[in-house]
């Protein structure tokens, strides 16, 4: 029977760590809301919710759906400028009359606490300092938590998609694992994850991953948040994958809770980037 990964756990852990980290200061977290898709809504309350747990000041911008291309990046400039405010989040999807690409952009580099815009990307695939994507840094810090190697293992991702799929690829690739990338597109998409020591689902596809899967002792981590007939889901078979694997995590409280933490961790780190800044100046 598999180890759980416990996210929520370890998320509070950071979490108390963070508050007393901050304490005596005001980080400042900014998220840019478009229109009132109901998992955005429902993200965006837990993130303003955890920040003022811990300490961080916090704002959300509540634009319609119907809100112009250059409305909103317009508001993501002005945030960009203002001294009070150390991160800007602008909450995906959106709209498809906006282009995402150009509203991320047009947030400060050193702002960009999603780790989303071309700079940080290019750092991360060059393996320079930058500002690491949420859930995959959240993931490797499970697995370092753990105390599960990564260096010289063979991880699997399956999902290819910008915000997780892809920044995770390159994370492991400097943290020295040997990395296969699957997809829609990909052949014999079991045979590859069934050599997998560390398989990460990323699909959005309820239940994909099972049992027959995995190879025995895997480390099994599910991103994957699908809502069921009102039961919420992840990627993974959980309750027959739970079985072979070595470790897992669950969904609800794996890798959810540990992307709201390092959300929270890179608004911190950005705030104290800041400060130390101002001091070099004077």
């Amino acid at each position: 029977m598999a180890t759980i990964l416990d996210g929520k756990k370890t998320a509070e852990k950071i979490r108390n760590g963070l508050a007393e980290r901050i304490k005596g200061v005001k980080p400042g977290l900014a998220v840019v809301l478009v229109g009132n898709d109901p998992a955005s809504v429902t993200y965006v309350a837990s993130k303003e919710k955890a920040c003022s747990e811990i300490g961080i000041f916090s704002e959300i911008h509540r634009l319609p759906e119907s809100a112009k291309q250059q409305e909103l990046i317009s508001l993501v400039k002005k945030l960009s400028s203002e001294s009070r405010i150390h991160g800007i989040l602008v909450q995906l999807p959106l709209p498809p009359n906006v282009d995402k690409d150009e509203v991320i952009e047009s947030i400060a580099v050193e702002k960009d606490v999603d780790g989303f815009t071309r700079l940080n990307m290019g750092g991360l695939a060059s393996g320079r300092k930058c500002i690491f994507p949420c859930t995959p840094k959240g993931i490797i810090r499970l697995l370092d938590e753990y105390g599960i190697p990564i260096e010289g293992k063979n991880v699997v991702v399956i999902g290819r998609g910008q915000s997780v799929g892809k920044p995770l690829a390159l994370m492991l690739i400097n943290r020295s694992a040997t990395v296969t990338v699957c997809h829609s597109k990909t052949k014999n998409l079991e045979d590859h994850a069934k050599k997998a020591d560390i398989l990460i689902a990323a699909v959005g596809k309820p239940d994909f991953i099972t049992a027959d899967m995995i190879k025995e002792g895997a480390v099994v981590i599910d991103v994957g948040i699908n809502r069921i007939n009102g039961r919420l889901c992840g990627d993974v078979d959980f309750e027959s994958v739970k079985k072979k694997a070595g470790f897992i995590t669950p969904v609800p409280g794996g890798v959810g809770p540990m992307t709201v933490a390092m959300l929270l961790e890179n608004t911190v780190e950005c705030f104290e980037r800041s400060e130390h800044s101002k001091t070099n100046k004077n």
